[in-house]
């Protein structure tokens, strides 16, 4: 009797718990996911960086244009 069993995330076919590749079926499947992630291809959803124009007016380093005195 097989052992159980996993779906390869790249290509979809088998892939015993023993295996060392697992949770891919061979080296060429783990390459191409590491493609993607070095690709941006997939992404770990994250609080959004707040926006550096959309900084307060209070800001005090910021400078008034004008004569200056």
């Amino acid at each position: 009797m097989p052992g159980p069993t996993v779906r390869c995330p790249i290509c979809g076919k088998k892939v015993a718990f023993e295996d060392p590749n697992m949770p891919f079926c061979s080296d060429r499947c783990r390459l191409l996911d590491l493609g993607n992630w070095a690709s941006e291809k997939y992404v770990i959803p994250g609080a959004e960086k707040p926006n550096e124009l959309e900084e307060s007016d209070d800001d005090p380093q910021e400078q008034p244009e004008g004569p200056h005195r």
